[in-house]
């Protein structure tokens, strides 16, 4: 395990729970498109990979789905398992997952790809345990971020607050361009056939301190990034925060954020 996946399995231990309550709410969003994209309805065999809260499992076993279900996190596991006993959730690593070639219809990922050290070799092995014909659809952030998706991080640089070295970035050389046309490419690269994408838009409506307490609980990169800093710089941050939040605050406070996702989608055959 490389410096990256290394660092993401340390961000993320235990905090299935904090990441349910914040982020895990602006995720969701895209879960019905992506299912739509991985024609997953009645009867399909689906794998979910990064079930996170199983928020894409459920929604799968609503549809009729037989929903197989995984997660390096071991609370994501725990969560999961909890809220879609219907699904099948395992512990499972990406690349490396726990099923045979072929084993499933469609296979998803949501916002997964940002948090493997090797976005390639990720995506061969959902390509790998697709069948013949069967539907990969994964999602990303897409690059530019939107103004909603920048704010936490302008507050961090308005307080003068640098990533810290020990927060590994993804090697150069398995980077890819944050676009339609890179994630598409990606996916043709891995194998998959007719890939395609499209960018999902729209405004997260979040109470600001719910969005804060995502970072404030060392959720994703920027929490770790927050997490390093010492107290008087976080007060610091929040205040660039609360004032940088005017902007996007509606008439009842709440924040309307806008942000941008890529949905990439292509068969095995």
């Amino acid at each position: 395990m490389g410096d990256f996946d290394a660092f993401e399995r340390e961000a993320w231990a235990g905090r299935a729970e904090a990441y349910a309550r914040s982020f895990g709410m602006l995720c969701a969003h895209t879960v019905p498109k992506l299912l739509d994209a991985a024609g997953v309805g009645a009867g399909v065999r689906v794998l979910d990979v990064g079930t996170g809260p199983g928020t894409a499992a459920a929604l799968a076993v609503r549809r009729g789905a037989e929903v197989c279900a995984v997660d390096a996190e071991p609370s994501m596991v725990e969560r999961a398992t909890r809220a879609v006993p219907e699904a099948d959730v395992r512990h499972g690593l990406l690349p490396g997952l726990p099923f045979a070639d072929g084993e499933f219809d469609a296979v998803v990922a949501n916002f997964v790809l940002n948090h493997v050290g090797h976005p390639a070799a990720a995506l061969a092995d959902l390509r790998r345990v697709a069948g013949p014909g069967g539907r990969v659809a994964v999602t990303i952030w897409a690059a530019p971020h939107a103004p909603g998706q920048a704010l936490l991080g302008r507050a961090l640089e308005a307080a003068g607050a640098a990533r810290p070295s020990s927060i590994p970035a993804l090697a150069a050389e398995d980077d890819f361009p944050r676009t339609e046309e890179g994630l598409a490419g990606l996916l043709t690269a891995a194998g998959l056939t007719g890939a395609r994408c499209t960018t999902l838009r729209w405004d997260h409506v979040v109470d600001p301190d719910v969005w804060w307490s995502g970072p404030a609980a060392g959720i994703a990169t920027i929490g770790q990034i927050l997490h390093a800093l010492p107290p008087g710089t976080v007060a610091e941050v929040r205040r660039h925060y609360d004032e940088l939040s005017a902007q996007f605050r509606t008439r009842d406070g709440a924040l309307s954020l806008p942000h941008a996702a890529l949905l990439a989608w292509a068969t095995t055959s």
